[in-house]
């Protein structure tokens, strides 16, 4: 609505600590009583111009009933965030920045920078529309152009000359401001007692003028002719015209010429009575804050609603309907000294002005020092000896300067009103989040509030926000969000501590209670993965690709460092998180880090597989790099995430991870770990009933394979499934075991990742040299079929060399227990190895002769192969022997995973 241009906007009468957002404030800067520092500017900034001309407006308009009905709404959803701000302000120091210090170090800089350059431009924006409306003030009795019977018409009237009026204000203005708090806090209390007494002649004029007609300026007609001449009466008290005021009676607006509404006068009332963060925004300043703001703000507030209540009372007592519709500057005519209303006017005016500059100046001051928007703000932070900002007030001023360029602002003025409601809805919600995340550390001393205050606050703000100006609402959304997103970019202080982290604590404590692994159930099994890590350099391959097997599920980088900590003055595990935390985000990779102390790898292992996890999320799946003397690469040097500058930082200004982790082991160095101990690891891990991969070279897989993004434009590629233990000499249905289903889930979970959407899985099934073919094929089509699974079966002849005359007695682990010579063994898995080389060449083009022998022009490539890996033998002396044979099957198939499960993961059911 056009009235608001009348509401005195950017009233927040703040001064803050000279030392910003950022300094605690100094004790002898911290001088002013609750009554200087609270209640003298919350008052003022509450009564505004709207005190002495739109109570008529209110009660003409809305009538009496529906007046007090709105001034109750008003100042119900006022208490709420009054509430809020003293349960922030009474829960630690407030320093300077006021509202965007409470709301920045509790939803962080995004949020809180954000609706701090809101609130800033807020009180720019609302200086100028209070120098405007004190211009029009002016003008309406001195101006050239005066039709006001007492006029005295000296001023000559024009754009430029309100414009030269409005920068001489503001001259004045932006001097007391620049001079510091104690010159505006001397000044406000002036400002308090010219308007209390104007207040006072008022109230007094009610009572001792006796009934009287008053004429009213004649209104122009719709034909550029004057309507007949209106007279309004002031009856004194009188019943007939209390009873008449009581109901509503809407009508247009004389200044506008709008037709008046519920919504339109409610929210001229509400745009009136903002200005409730006042005293908390001079924290800095107080003697006491956390006693001054709730009893200073609480009285303000109690006050300025007895005021407007008793205004209320006594406009609908005395005055006829005409005279409150057609004049809201009546106070004048029915006072006993009508120059001290004009004082009333001219002062309030005055003081909003000067609250919202010094309050501009302080929020400036204090998101300059908090270096959230880079070297645009850079001016703000200039202080005096005495640690006055003036260089933030000057700032303020030329913006101000600019605003006052564009003439009227009325549309403005919602606009500001809106700003500041998106910062009372931001402390409330503020508050919200605090007492959400019962930090035990959140124990303000003001207890008179809840989570349904906070929650109903925030709810009320936003919703007289949209009542206001439905387009001011949704652009100001639009502009919070983009601003959050800019600081987003840039990044901000991480030290401030962020209230979404203990919420998602709250919650994840929660909801980790209630995951229940009674109830667990095969058909939502998930991979739930421990990739045991020794240094990183050598495994971001390994790192990534188990980031896309995981799906989903839990994903944790275990580590063991070697050591007694009876024989250590401190844990050394603790300062390495720093490194492998910023190695997680480097990488891009969804997991946890536990990390932990132990005299061996193994026991270390053992540890991690007991205590990794919490609850129902705990790892099932132990993940292996393989066990062989190829030499270790460096990743680090040729992943485009892991570049250094000339002065080994990472491009994002980060220590580099080339210092945090050390130089991969170089050939024929000493191992931590024996083979004895890592095939004893395995062992462990499936007593543990935990299922097991090996993988062995994923170097070799392409960047694109293990990237976040499609692979729809790679060239198809084949991943091929062995769900058949190769190193038991026969064929027969295996595949149909537990293990060969945990390797079929997985292909299946490998696919399902954007980067794998273009594999054509393969499943090879083999058969005995005298199963007939196709019979084998058909049941397992089936199975593929109800476990929907798509897939490719391709039946291979397997036993033809070691074993093809077996006896069909045979058990599993033979070969892999020793019951069979080690040259029949190792016979076994080269021809094994020869098998899979052949379909990987076949898949190719090329000969039996493996990957080497294609001639890359063929069929799609193998990226990648699932093989069943055989138990460890019994005896803890056959290991080496159990590492070998696997090597041998493995030596030249490119990237491959050995994977043993232990568990069931396929379910055919709904």
């Amino acid at each position: 609505s056009p009235l608001l241009a009348y509401r005195l906007l950017g009233d927040e009468g703040v001064a803050f600590s000279a030392n910003g957002a950022g300094g605690p404030g100094g004790a002898s800067a911290r001088k002013l009583s609750t009554f200087l520092g609270v209640v003298v500017p919350t008052v003022l900034s509450m009564f505004s111009i709207v005190v002495f001309l739109r109570i008529g407006f209110v009660v003409g308009h809305a009538g009496l009933l529906q007046a007090l009905a709105m001034l109750l709404v008003a100042y119900f959803i006022l208490a709420l965030t009054v509430l809020s701000v003293c349960a922030i302000a009474t829960n630690g120091a407030v320093r300077g920045g006021g509202a965007y210090f409470m709301i920045s170090r509790t939803l962080g800089p995004e949020v809180g920078g954000s609706i701090g350059l809101m609130f800033y431009l807020a009180n720019v924006c609302g200086c100028a529309v209070s120098l405007l409306g004190l211009v029009e003030a002016v003008l309406d009795v001195f101006g050239a152009d005066s039709t006001k019977p007492s006029g005295l018409q000296v001023l000559p009237q024009g754009y430029g000359w309100s414009l030269l009026y409005g920068s001489l204000l503001l001259g004045l203005v932006g001097g007391v401001c620049t001079l510091g708090a104690g010159l505006y806090a001397r000044a406000s209390f002036l400002t308090f007692l010219l308007v209390s007494g104007s207040l006072a002649s008022v109230l007094v004029s009610f009572v001792a003028v006796g009934p009287r007609s008053i004429p009213l300026t004649p209104r122009p007609g719709p034909n550029g002719s004057s309507l007949p001449p209106q007279v309004g009466h002031f009856t004194g008290f009188n019943s007939s015209t209390l009873k008449a005021n009581l109901g509503a009676g809407y009508a247009k607006d004389y200044t506008t010429g709008a037709m008046m509404t519920f919504a339109s006068v409610f929210a001229v009332l509400f745009n009136g009575c903002t200005g409730i963060m006042a005293g908390a925004n001079m924290s800095g300043e107080l003697k006491d804050p956390s006693r001054a703001i709730p009893l200073g703000t609480i009285v303000a507030v109690a006050y300025t609603f007895f005021i407007y209540t008793l205004l209320f009372f006594l406009s609908g007592f005395t005055c006829d309907r005409t005279l409150l519709q057609e004049d809201y500057g009546f106070f004048r005519a029915i006072s006993l000294w009508p120059p001290l209303v004009l004082v009333g006017i001219y002062a309030t005016s005055l003081s909003a002005s000067m609250s919202s500059l010094i309050g501009a100046s302080r929020i400036l001051h204090a998101l300059a020092q908090d270096d959230l928007f880079g070297v645009i703000l850079a001016p703000a932070k200039v202080v005096s000896r005495t640690g006055n900002p003036w260089g933030a007030v000057l700032y303020s001023w030329g913006l101000v300067q600019l605003v006052l360029l564009a003439g009227k602002l009325n549309t403005l003025a919602a606009v500001v009103t809106v700003f500041y409601l998106v910062a009372y809805a931001a402390v409330d919600l503020s508050c919200l989040s605090l007492e959400w995340a019962s930090a035990p550390n959140f124990r303000p001393t003001f207890s008179l509030f809840s989570w349904h205050t906070c929650l109903l606050g925030v709810a009320s703000c936003l919703l007289m926000m949209f009542l206001i100006s439905p387009g001011a609402a949704g652009g100001s959304l639009l502009l919070m969000g983009l601003l959050s997103a800019l600081l987003t970019a840039r990044g901000g202080p991480s030290s401030w501590g962020y209230v979404s982290q203990a919420l998602l604590f709250h919650q994840v404590r929660k909801y980790l209670l209630r995951l229940d692994v009674r109830k667990d159930h095969v058909k939502f099994w998930r991979p739930q993965l421990l990739l045991l890590v020794g240094n990183p350099r050598g495994a971001l391959p390994l790192l990534r690709l188990a980031n896309q097997l995981k799906k989903g599920g839990l994903y944790v980088l275990g580590h063991v460092t070697l050591g007694d900590l009876d024989c250590l003055p401190s844990d050394p595990v603790q300062p390495q998180y720093g490194a492998w935390l910023s190695l997680v985000d480097r990488a891009q990779v969804k997991a946890f880090v536990d990390l932990t102390l132990s005299p061996s790898v193994r026991q270390g292992a053992q540890h991690l597989l007991r205590i990794s996890g919490l609850g129902g999320m705990k790892p099932n799946t132990l993940v292996l790099g393989f066990y062989d003397d190829a030499a270790p690469q460096d990743h680090f040097l040729t992943d485009p995430a892991f570049s250094e500058a000339a002065d080994g930082t990472l491009e994002g200004g980060s220590p580099a991870l080339s210092t945090l982790f050390p130089p991969p082991r170089a050939p024929g160095s000493p191992r931590a770990l024996s083979p004895q101990d890592y095939v004893a690891t395995v062992a462990d891990a499936l007593k543990m009933n935990k299922n097991v991969v090996l993988a062995r070279a994923c170097g070799a897989l392409p960047p694109e394979r293990l990237s976040r993004g499609s692979g729809g434009t790679s060239p198809p590629h084949h991943v091929d499934v062995w769900p058949l233990n190769l190193l038991r000499p026969r064929g027969g249905p295996g595949y149909v075991d537990v293990c060969g289903l945990f390797l079929l889930q997985m292909a299946t979970i490998l696919g399902m990742v954007p980067a794998w959407h273009s594999a054509r899985l393969r499943i090879f099934l083999c058969l005995g040299p005298r199963e007939a073919p196709g019979a084998a094929e058909g049941r397992l089509r089936a199975l593929l079929s109800q476990l929907r699974i798509r897939a490719e079966v391709q039946e291979v002849v397997w036993g033809e060399g070691a074993g093809s005359g077996e006896p069909e007695e045979e058990e599993e682990g033979d070969f892999v227990n020793g019951r069979r010579g080690d040259a029949e063994a190792e016979a076994l898995a080269c021809s094994a190895n020869a098998l899979v080389r052949a379909q990987q060449g076949r898949s190719r083009g090329g000969g039996p002769g493996g990957p080497e022998g294609g001639d890359g022009e063929g069929g799609p490539a193998t990226a990648l192969t699932f093989l069943y890996l055989p138990r460890p033998p019994a005896d803890p002396a056959r290991y080496p022997r159990y590492l070998a044979l696997l090597e041998t099957l493995t030596r030249d198939l490119g990237p491959t995973l050995l994977i043993h499960g232990v568990t069931p993961v396929t379910c055919t059911d709904l």
